[in-house]
């Protein structure tokens, strides 16, 4: 319970009132009687004023909210006390977004229950908890302020942002997939499943003439079968220290979580399975190869609260339990972000070393900063001098890149806001080349 201005102002009025009855004993007597009548009439209004604990609040919200979505909360109140209600509702939502449309105000008649809505905004994937609900109401005459605060833990998950997922089903209805960056075409495969017969083109093989076809039409057909399908796609994501770096304050991590996401939902639309490993200088998270649609949510509930750590990743110790947890043949996808030729030494030797039946396609995350400064125009010496050595790093990256290629370790580099596209046309080339 606070005052209000009107009080403090009346309060304010009695006391030129009080210091000239130090002259004039008649204004004395009348100051005693205004202040009393003032305190009086402020312990009355706090007395006849309806009580808030007479007010049952209950919190609506999803259990799992959406990294970037205005998601929305309800507050349902009803009134039990004999009297009208005017109350305004603050909730204490997590800090990890932000809430609009507080304080909700609502009127409420003796026995009614109302329902006030705002949004709350994420910024940060996680566990998050909305504790207290702030009740507030005029007192009767106006002098106080009522407050109560009202325990209401509220337990809820904030998941990366799935809406990619959807823009991508609605894209590929219009058949407009190469507005999100994507090179989608139909993988026409090699596998045992016959689609259709088609014209013979010169790239097809002598295996695939229909010679039945091929005699009754006149001309060469050929056999096309589906691509092959229920393969595994391990996708395995860095949660080191080089991956706390942001672009457009966005970490390295949530874009690769994002990713990772959209390719899994692809992936397993295509008929394949997906598995996901993260890991840092421990093993983070270990799903096991999932399948359908449906099993994107596996992969959600397990990555939403990964955090990058501030300790160098162990790349040694992924690719052992990588080729430990995993037995059947599979797409390992690797998503990190090499920061310097010695950090991609430390990811070339375990990966040089491994005698394993996986393909692995290792996806570097390219440092934006760095990438601007080497591309950028010098207009003085000292800009020439860290544009060179800019340039001459990313090159010494790129040479040791080279050398995992001759391995027949597929590789590919990407800018942060390009990653989701380039990681699922990487992951199309594979399949439409048939490497796995």
């Amino acid at each position: 319970m606070t005052p209000r201005p009107r009080l403090l102002l009346l309060a304010a009025l009695a006391l030129p009132i009080l210091i000239a009855g130090v002259w004039l004993p008649p204004l004395r007597h009348a100051s005693i009687l205004f202040n009393g009548a003032l305190i009086v009439a402020a312990v009355a209004d706090r007395f006849v004023s309806p009580p808030l604990n007479r007010l049952q609040v209950v919190r609506e919200v999803s259990e799992v909210l959406s990294v970037g979505a205005r998601n929305p909360v309800d507050l349902h109140v009803r009134n039990t006390a004999n009297t009208h209600v005017d109350v305004d509702l603050i909730d204490e939502a997590p800090s990890r977004g932000t809430a609009t449309e507080l304080p909700l105000t609502l009127s409420l008649q003796s026995g009614q229950e109302r329902t006030g809505r705002y949004h709350f905004e994420p910024f940060r994937r996680g566990r998050a908890e909305f504790t207290a609900v702030y009740l507030r109401s005029v007192s009767r005459l106006g002098l106080w302020t009522l407050i109560e605060r009202r325990e209401l833990p509220t337990p809820v998950r904030i998941l990366p942002d799935i809406r990619a997922v959807y823009r991508y089903e609605l894209m590929a209805r219009r058949n407009r997939l190469e507005e999100m960056g994507l090179k989608l075409h139909r993988l026409r495969g090699q596998g045992s499943d016959f689609e259709r017969l088609r014209d013979y083109r010169r790239e097809d093989e002598l295996r695939q003439i229909d010679w039945k076809a091929t005699a009754r039409h006149q001309r060469l057909i050929s056999r096309e079968f589906n691509v092959e399908r229920n393969q595994n796609v391990l996708v395995a994501v860095d949660c080191g220290r080089s991956m706390l770096n942001e672009s457009n304050s966005v970490s390295y991590l949530d874009r690769a979580l994002n990713a990772s996401i959209m390719l899994s939902y692809i992936a397993l639309g295509q008929g394949d399975n997906v598995g996901f490993l993260a890991f840092s200088s421990q093993i983070e998270r270990s799903v096991k190869p999932v399948r359908g649609k449906p099993a994107i949510q596996t992969v959600l509930q397990h990555s939403f609260d990964l955090e990058a750590r501030r300790d160098a990743s162990d790349y040694v110790l992924a690719i052992e339990q990588l080729t430990r947890r995993y037995r059947k043949r599979s797409l390992v996808i690797l998503l990190t972000h090499v920061i310097d030729e010695q950090h991609l030494d430390a990811i070339c030797q375990p990966l040089r070393a491994v005698r394993s039946p996986h393909l692995f396609l290792c996806v570097f995350l390219r440092d934006l900063g760095l990438t601007n400064l080497a591309t950028r125009l010098p207009e003085t010496d000292l800009d020439a001098f860290q544009t060179a050595a800019a340039a001459e790093l990313l090159t010494a990256i790129e040479r040791k890149t080279a050398t995992l290629r001759e391995r027949g370790i597929l590789t590919l580099s990407s800018l942060p806001d390009r990653l989701t596209a380039d990681v699922i046309n990487g992951y199309l080339d594979v399949k439409a080349r048939h490497l796995m």
